[in-house]
């Protein structure tokens, strides 16, 4: 049996994963004597506006699934992981068994260092191409979790960040969105760098105002205003690529296991491109309107339903948004 210190430190692992608007939209339950992990969906950090069907909270609870997955490898552990368990219980959204190790494991052992340094940049990347293998092993990730990532050609990409584009526009002028953003960012003091698992006073979720990113002044990378169009004193503007990297995941489905699965290969795809020296954030504008997010999909073969832009590149460090303490989100039981 574990010891309930270590199964804290595996949740904490956990918890590091990416969410929309670092909302941590997860919960724990260990269950002592069968070594299992329950994670449940927080529905009350569901976006009301721009995640209406929990789609993307889904996905955030799928990349803190994955990486209780590597955590558990790297503990010489192989996590038997079964989704939905309970069709009357849909905020239980997978059940986790510590097992023996196996042979997939050490792959995923080895994305275990990642874990710490992936954050979320919201800066400008250099102009440099990503190299071919490279772009395979990414596509190779997302595959080997059930999803398909790709890297669309010049006519497409376009239209990705015309998409991208129209809809950051709507959401600087919809009050839904509005409302979303100010729940879920930080400003003043509440934003201020925090101390790990929190300060009293001090955020310990969404995103606070030193993670907003620079203003863009020029170039055509996809990006969110976290400011909301607001005056942010001390926000600097700057340019960013005027060819950006944008890899589109999609999924063959679009219910909730096809989310979790999702990300899943997301957080699987962002580790692995931590390792190789990228840089990534999020473009989910476009997904966040019905009417744009059917128009991202493949131009030729229309197949998949696109679940995450992202947004790779050589860029600097960037600092780390903060994490609720894990005595918040984890219980447990005999």
């Amino acid at each position: 049996m574990m010891d309930d210190s270590r199964v804290t430190e595996l949740v904490r692992e956990a918890t590091a994963a990416p969410s929309m608007h670092n909302a941590q939209p997860w919960r724990f339950r260990y269950a002592r004597g069968r070594r299992a992990f329950r994670l449940y969906a927080d529905f009350d950090r569901k976006m009301a506006h721009t995640d209406p069907e929990a789609r993307a909270l889904h996905m955030g609870c799928g990349a803190a699934l994955f990486n209780l997955r590597v955590a558990l490898a790297h503990a010489g552990a192989h996590a038997e992981v079964t989704l939905l368990p309970e069709a009357d219980e849909p905020a239980l959204l997978a059940t986790v068994r510590a097992t023996g190790a196996g042979v997939e494991d050490a792959g995923l052992a080895a994305l275990h260092p990642a874990i710490a340094r992936r954050h979320t940049s919201r800066y400008p990347f250099a102009e440099t191409e990503i190299p071919e293998p490279v772009r395979v092993a990414l596509i190779d990730a997302a595959f080997r979790e059930g999803a398909v990532l790709s890297f669309p050609d010049p006519w497409h990409l376009d239209w990705v960040r015309e998409l991208s584009e129209e809809a950051e526009n709507r959401n600087l002028t919809d009050s839904g969105s509005a409302a979303d953003l100010a729940r879920w960012t930080r400003r003043g003091p509440t934003g201020a760098r925090t101390a790990a698992g929190g300060v009293p006073g001090y955020a310990v979720d969404g995103v606070p105002e030193y993670a907003f990113g620079p203003r863009k002044d020029g170039g055509r990378a996809p990006l969110r205003d976290f400011s909301g169009g607001k005056p942010t004193a001390g926000l600097p503007t700057t340019s960013f690529e005027d060819d950006p990297h944008l890899a589109l995941l999609a999924t063959e489905g679009d219910r909730a296991p096809y989310w979790i699965r999702a990300g899943q290969a997301m957080e699987r795809v962002l580790l692995l491109a931590t390792s190789k020296g990228l840089s990534a954030s999020f473009a989910t504008q476009a997904l966040e309107w019905p009417d744009l997010r059917w128009p991202l999909r493949d131009p030729g073969s229309g197949a998949g339903e696109v679940q995450m832009i992202l947004r790779l590149g050589y860029g600097p460090e960037c600092p780390a948004t903060p994490r609720r303490p894990v005595r918040d989100v984890l219980e447990f039981e005999s």
